[in-house]
């Protein structure tokens, strides 16, 4: 068995359940002016009698300072492991604490909206993520032990991030629409810019505004960011004083965004950024969210891209079985046997068959899934249906969803440089749409909280 950080397996939760986007974070309250060394939480009882005590209140629940004791060593662990400069004490624990109250008045919200997350979908994703770390379930919870953590503690972390990414889903990333005249000129726009387009590697600080903030907030913010970049033009370490200081999500990680298409960003940074070489940073940008400070860590040209994309297309159907309370996953299996074998003696009709057993919504169509591009389906739905002639019904196939039957109708190919061309400009503009989102979102769920930070005593 390989050895496996925490971070790893932190990694490869968050790719599991997002899947972009990722993993919500804290945008941090308003702060009149820069301090270093201070902090919003109390100093900590010289009593030796206090086992445990309460660091905030958060709605109806409470934050222990056990708890953000714990989240502060595992913090600590992965920037060392990093190799990042670390804040100070206090700045980090106030960045950290300010992280656990956004992630759990999502939790609130989610419990109360109803979403749940039951053991076996818990299951399968730590299956996913033992899977992605070539372990089995067993080394992943003997890996977990031997550095510290519970599997039940794992169990319970995976289970609150799974419930947050579900929550994000319905309240920001389902109501992003892009239009195709927005396509249309983000087109125009990179085609007129071509010779011009970069990538850049950027990290950011950003001192957030508040809302329906007064003109004295903002000329407070605005002081506050100018003095994080005296600063920084001073020779502070641009990833420690984002530790410290940043309201951004990504500030626990130095304020890396990574890289970015210069076409991708907001036009009041681009064109700063443009003029710009490697290792600067910008002034203070204004923007609806508030004072940005970006650093470009680096730039590179892209890759030119294909000019044709040739690529097969297959047309499916199949019949979808899920395991229910009703029916158990041996069910499923036996029954789709005998359906399949109905199928062999010409017994009956795929399409007849998906409209009276198959559980999802292509049952009224028959089963059919409509043409298919690569990466459409799950991998092991792909894999499968990829071996099929036409006219050939698969074996039984299991997948997340539960247990197919596959049957290939036809198969084309086709040039979708053009429609590949308009999906990636539709996903660039719909990430730069969602991030936005997700940070506004984020800071109201904050806003709408009732929070206390509790003297010890």
């Amino acid at each position: 068995m390989r050895k496996v950080s925490m971070h790893q397996l932190k990694i490869a939760a968050v790719l599991l359940c997002a899947l972009s986007a990722g993993q919500a974070a804290a945008q941090a309250p308003a702060a009149p002016a820069v301090k270093p060394g201070t902090g919003f939480l109390p100093p900590a009882s010289s009593s030796a009698n206090v086992i445990d005590s309460i660091a905030v209140v958060v709605n109806d629940e409470v934050i222990t300072k056990n708890e953000v004791d714990k989240q502060v060593a595992q913090v600590v662990a992965r920037m060392k492991a990093a190799n990042a400069q670390m804040p100070d004490q206090a700045d980090l624990q106030r960045q950290v604490v300010e992280s656990m109250i956004v992630e759990r008045a999502q939790i609130q919200l989610a419990k109360e909206m109803g979403v749940r997350i039951d053991d076996s979908q818990l299951d399968r994703a730590i299956g996913g993520i033992a899977s992605e770390q070539k372990m089995t379930v067993q080394e992943l919870r003997n890996a977990l032990e031997k550095e510290g953590m519970t599997f039940a503690a794992f169990r319970e972390q995976i289970r609150n991030e799974m419930l947050m990414q579900r929550l994000r889903q319905h309240e920001v990333d389902s109501k992003i629409q892009v239009s195709d005249a927005e396509i249309d000129t983000f087109l125009a726009a990179r085609k007129a810019a071509a010779a011009e387009r970069v990538e850049m590697n950027l990290s950011q600080i950003l001192v957030r505004i508040p809302e329906n903030a007064s003109p004295e907030q903002i000329a407070a913010r605005r002081a506050r960011a100018e003095e994080i970049l005296r600063q920084l033009r001073g020779g502070a370490d641009f990833a420690k004083t984002a530790a410290t200081y940043s309201d951004a999500p990504d500030a626990l990680k130095g304020g890396e965004i990574g890289w970015r298409d210069s076409q991708s960003l907001p036009a009041v940074f681009s064109k700063v950024l443009g003029e710009m070489k490697a290792g600067d940073v910008t002034p203070a940008i204004k923007s609806a969210t508030g004072f940005h400070i970006l650093k470009l860590v680096d730039k590179r040209t892209p890759t030119a891209e294909t000019e044709k994309s040739i690529v097969q297309q297959t047309r499916a159907r199949h019949i979808l079985l899920k395991v229910t309370p009703t029916m158990t996953a041996a069910d499923a299996k036996r029954k789709l046997l005998e359906l399949k074998e109905r199928l062999d003696n010409k017994a009956a009709k795929f399409d007849e068959l998906a409209r009276l057993f198959s559980n999802d919504t292509s049952a009224n169509k028959g089963g059919d899934l409509g043409w298919l591009y690569p990466g459409d389906a799950l991998p092991e739905f792909e894999n499968a249906m990829n071996l099929l002639k036409p006219g050939e019904v698969s074996d039984v196939v299991e997948t997340e969803y539960g247990f197919h039957l596959i049957e290939v109708l036809e198969r084309k190919t086709d040039d979708q440089s053009k429609e590949k061309e308009r999906n990636a400009a539709r996903q660039v503009i719909r990430e730069q749409k969602l991030a936005e989102a997700v940070e506004g979102w984020q800071r109201e769920v904050r806003d709408r909280a009732y929070v206390e930070f509790r003297d010890e005593k």
